[in-house]
């Protein structure tokens, strides 16, 4: 099959590559860096160099995809994304604006080329990579929580408008996983966010320990591979399910956003985080 998956550098994209790899696929995948560039295409991907948050750039980009898959794509990945932490009084509009750029309209516009390319060829699988923050909201990650919350209604309203067809759209949605996520997102905390001046500061300086943090800062992470189990259940999947969740938090907290009030489920989150 040929598949294209976005932001695949390390965590979940790199093991979704590995492992199309490893199972004969074709692959094409995107990255930011050089060097990250270099060290996919060594593993067998075909690697295109791009920073999602410039949207001109991905129609133009996805022609390149289809033209190496010969005019048939068949699993579209988007995976591609970045932590904005914040508290939301200190994220101002260009650093949101980004936020959503990579996280949210790069998703849409990628998603609006596969559906027109698979449209054409009659069918294919579209998997979003979304995050229990799509469903459950913590303090002081209010950027990243509205584009996940924002991609789980999109995948909502797409699978109703492609019913009559065999494109099927997918989540995929982690709790902690091990990854550079934390990593990035403390480069861009201390360029984005005036820390020291801050009536967060003192509440940041926690978010500072816990992303410097060696090895994983939450209970229950697990290694990327949690995330590959799902994705080659929706790949032999006729009808692939809507979500699946990876990790005990999203699962608990899924069951917790149906069962408890949005009073009671505050009570819980506000002394997370």
């Amino acid at each position: 099959m040929n598949i294209f998956i976005t932001g695949a550098s390390s965590g979940i994209g790199l093991a979704f590559a590995q492992e199309m790899l490893d199972q004969n696929h074709q692959v094409v995948v995107t990255v930011r860096k050089p060097e990250d560039k270099q060290r996919l295409e060594a593993l067998g991907c075909f690697v295109l160099l791009i920073d999602l948050a410039d949207i001109e750039l991905i129609q133009p980009m996805f022609k390149q995809v289809l033209e190496y898959f010969n005019q048939q794509v068949d699993i579209v990945i988007n995976n591609a994304a970045f932590g904005q932490v914040g508290a939301l009084e200190d994220v101002t509009v260009v650093c949101l604006k980004r936020q959503f750029d990579v996280n949210f309209f790069a998703v849409h516009e990628i998603t609006r080329c596969a559906i027109k390319q698979m449209r054409k060829q009659t069918g294919g699988k579209i998997v979003q990579v979304s995050s229990v923050l799509g469903i459950v909201s913590m303090k002081m990650r209010g950027a990243y929580n509205s584009s996940k919350y924002a991609l789980d209604g999109l995948c909502d309203t797409l699978r109703l408008e492609l019913q009559d067809t065999n494109i099927h759209i997918s989540l995929i949605e982690p709790g902690p996983i091990t990854s550079n996520f934390r990593k990035n997102a403390l480069d861009n905390f201390e360029k984005t966010i005036d820390i020291e001046n801050s009536v967060h500061s003192k509440s940041y300086q926690i978010q500072l320990a816990r992303l410097k943090k060696v090895g994983p800062a939450a209970k229950f992470t697990l290694p990327a591979s949690a995330c590959v189990d799902k994705l080659n259940k929706i790949i032999k999947s006729k009808r692939p399910a809507p979500r699946y969740y990876v990790t005990f938090p999203m699962h608990l907290f899924g069951l917790l956003k149906r069962i408890l009030s949005t009073r009671m489920l505050d009570r819980i989150l506000g002394k997370s985080g």
